[in-house]
């Protein structure tokens, strides 16, 4: 080691960067580097998402279309399979009722749930539940269950 050598240790040197904005000396004062007028020269300057440079956007372009019914029931549905899954792993063993499929995690508390037919039930359950359908409904009295409709 000899003094051509020598430099400060690994990150104790930060280099400051240009200092914009203060004073004509600097040769980066005046605009400070932003050109003349414009919004991007001014302060508080952000560009709006989807800017197009004052052309009309193309969310404001393109035709709105569709409607949201206001009055739509929302159900969580809860298949067949599902519920023969539970049985086969012994979480559950003659009844579904609401609270059960909430406390397994199925369904949140303020749902409706609604039984459907996918898979098959072999297992004989008395099931609880706001709607089911034909299928589901036609499978658990068949597989000898029972259906009640809150």
């Amino acid at each position: 080691m000899d003094l051509s050598n020598l430099k400060p240790a690994e990150g104790s040197v930060k280099n400051q960067g240009k200092r914009i904005g203060r004073g004509q000396g600097s040769g980066k004062g005046g605009t400070a580097a932003r050109g003349h007028k414009g919004a991007k020269s001014r302060s508080g300057y952000s560009k709006k998402i989807g800017f197009e440079g004052g052309q009309m956007p193309i969310q404001r372009r393109v035709p709105k279309f569709g409607f949201t019914n206001i009055n739509r029931v929302e159900y969580q549905g809860v298949n067949l399979d599902t519920l023969q899954q539970l049985v086969d792993d012994k979480k559950i063993k003659d009844t579904v009722t609401f609270d059960t499929l909430v406390q397994l995690g199925l369904c949140t508390k303020n749902e409706l749930v609604k039984i459907l037919g996918r898979g098959e039930l072999k297992a004989k359950i008395n099931v609880t539940a706001h709607k089911f359908t034909a299928t589901a409904k036609a499978a658990i009295e068949a597989a000898g269950g029972e259906v009640v409709t809150l």
